[in-house]
């Protein structure tokens, strides 16, 4: 899907924006279809035991904050502004 592809260079803000909320979308569509939050997310191809959807979830609220987090410091270092 297009939506998996990576940002381009040529690609302005609503097409990422666009991408962003087609992706979000459809990860709801999956999880009110879960029924069983510890239930194994299925990891084609990678060793090891498979992870809980609870896990997958607490896990993109994580890389979530910590990149909206690195985004806000490159927004400091360009207009000099702090947030309280």
């Amino acid at each position: 899907m297009a939506g998996d592809a990576p940002a381009r260079p040529e690609d302005g803000v609503s097409d990422v924006v666009r991408r962003y909320r087609a992706t979000v979308e459809r990860a709801n569509k999956v999880l009110d279809a879960c029924a069983d939050l510890g239930a194994p997310l299925p990891r084609a191809g990678r060793p090891g035991p498979a992870p809980s959807v609870r896990w997958a979830l607490t896990h993109m609220i994580e890389e979530t904050g910590r990149h909206a987090g690195h985004a806000d410091i490159l927004r400091e270092l360009i207009d000099g502004s702090t947030g309280r």
